[in-house]
């Protein structure tokens, strides 16, 4: 087992590279899981909603999270990763989201932030999940403007996800690569490609994946999301549960080998999966992306 300074070492040259670096989840709470996930990913995604507490006048970060994440200093950059924004909701975003984002780029050095392209609520109402956009003009201009004011509001590139379908599509006028496409060249912003999402919609409905890769544009393509779920009565379930399948890291190599800007690859776990998978799976989870994605 390699030692955690030469771990180290191969973190910075790959830096120095520009080649691809392991990140990997963490929402808090568990200080000894955060000092094992540190001798091997480059970032720590933290996800603001989940360490943050609400107020009479809203929510705002736990200090105790924040002391954890203090913790880190120099050894990991944090991507900010969030749930809550509902960028797609047509009443508008979550403000009070983009307050506890404030108050992270005030108080630490964020490499990127990110959102799905999905919208959480209707008319004000959490529905509890996110739910992919319509792939109409309209849409595509309200994204559009929603990602300039975030791009301007903030000194750090910003990403969007694709999402699991969870609903069948409506009518739209551009294919999901298109839709994705479209958004990076007006505003510059740069994508999140989730694997283990489009294996769901292949699974559950079909979704034609080499199709879709052969339109995306993957030079648009910043990060990689890796993660591992259930199935329930027959749907694969966009579930962080489960450690990733080997059809998983086999679609991320091959993403890997075609889309040249990609800087991070990104195991997922739910805070709750936790106790059900233990700290050494999660790290020895790590160890294999590390080794077989050559991180």
């Amino acid at each position: 087992m390699a030692s955690a300074g030469a771990m180290e070492q191969r973190r910075v040259t790959a830096a120095a590279h520009g080649s691809p670096a392991l990140a990997t989840t963490y929402e808090g709470g568990d200080v000894p899981l955060l000092e094992r996930l540190l001798e091997r990913a480059r970032y720590i995604e933290i996800t603001p909603d989940t360490i943050a507490l609400r107020t009479g006048g809203g929510c705002e970060l736990r200090p105790e999270a924040v002391a954890e994440l203090e913790s880190i200093g120099g050894r990991a950059r944090l991507l900010v990763h969030g749930v809550g924004l509902s960028i797609g909701s047509y009443e508008g975003y979550s403000e009070a989201y983009l307050r506890l984002v404030d108050e992270l780029f005030l108080r630490f050095d964020i490499a990127w932030h990110s959102e799905h392209l999905a919208y959480t609520t209707v008319g004000g109402e959490n529905l509890g999940t996110m739910l992919a956009m319509p792939r109409t003009g309209e849409a595509l201009d309200m994204i559009c403007r929603r990602v300039c004011a975030i791009q301007k509001r903030y000194p750090a590139p910003f990403l969007l996800e694709n999402v699991v379908h969870l609903l069948p599509d409506a009518p739209g006028e551009y294919s999901d690569a298109q839709f994705l496409n479209r958004i990076a060249e007006r505003t510059g912003c740069g994508l999140i490609l989730d694997v283990y999402n489009m294996e769901c919609d292949a699974l559950n409905y079909g979704f034609d994946v080499d199709g879709f890769l052969s339109e995306l544009k993957l030079e648009n393509v910043r990060e990689l999301h890796l993660a591992g779920g259930t199935s329930y009565a027959g749907l694969q379930l966009d579930v962080h549960s489960r450690v990733t399948a080997a059809s998983t890291v086999a679609l991320a190599a091959n993403v890997m080998e075609r889309a040249s800007q990609v800087q991070a690859v990104t195991y997922e776990y739910l805070k709750e999966a936790v106790p059900s998978l233990g700290r050494d799976a999660i790290c020895g989870e790590l160890a294999r992306l590390s080794a077989e994605l050559h991180l």
